[in-house]
């Protein structure tokens, strides 16, 4: 499986059930989704695509835009902060896929969507409790920086809060 090259395309609607299994599977970092709220999601969605290798859809993102209709307790934290940018609400690469940079491709993927759209702010939050240390990892790595933390499931769950800024694509003017 990991010798084929991955190609990042749009989700579409064939992809749901896929989707909801990747997002299952890695439950414990991610709020719960069901069809009817995938949907709902993908609808308002500014970026939701996924990344194949081979015939099998083996990770996505979905991102929102400032302004969507969402009650995401972090996405509403951003939208009090910043009057642009785009909030990554879920990136999940199937575990049998992790390590081989598709989390990567689909971020290099949304940061050159987001200076075609001309906005320069990418958010997104990870778990400080339970830890999730992978995901520290990689958004550090990826130049992402603790904008803010909270607190959420009557205080079962602490999330850090994180926005990267980017430069305008060449020839975009300033």
């Amino acid at each position: 499986m990991m010798g084929t090259a991955a190609t990042i395309r749009a989700a579409t609607a064939a992809d749901f059930a896929r989707i909801l299994a990747l997002n299952a599977e890695s439950i414990q970092f991610l709020s719960p989704l069901d069809a009817p709220r995938l949907h709902a999601l993908h609808a308002q969605a500014a970026y939701h695509r996924v990344a194949e290798l081979g015939d099998r859809v083996a990770a996505f993102l979905l991102v929102l835009r400032e302004g969507a209709d969402y009650d995401s307790p972090n996405y509403r934290w951003f939208t009090q902060r910043y009057a642009q940018f785009l909030y990554i609400d879920r990136v999940v690469v199937d575990t049998a896929a992790q390590g081989h940079g598709l989390g990567a491709l689909l971020y290099e993927d949304l940061i050159a969507f987001a200076q075609a759209q001309g906005v320069a702010t990418l958010t997104c939050e990870f778990d400080l409790q339970p830890p999730n240390p992978a995901s520290a990892r990689f958004h550090a790595r990826l130049g992402f920086r603790e904008v803010g933390t909270q607190w959420l499931g009557g205080g079962t769950k602490q999330v850090s809060l994180q926005a990267r800024e980017l430069r305008p694509a060449r020839g975009t003017p300033v």
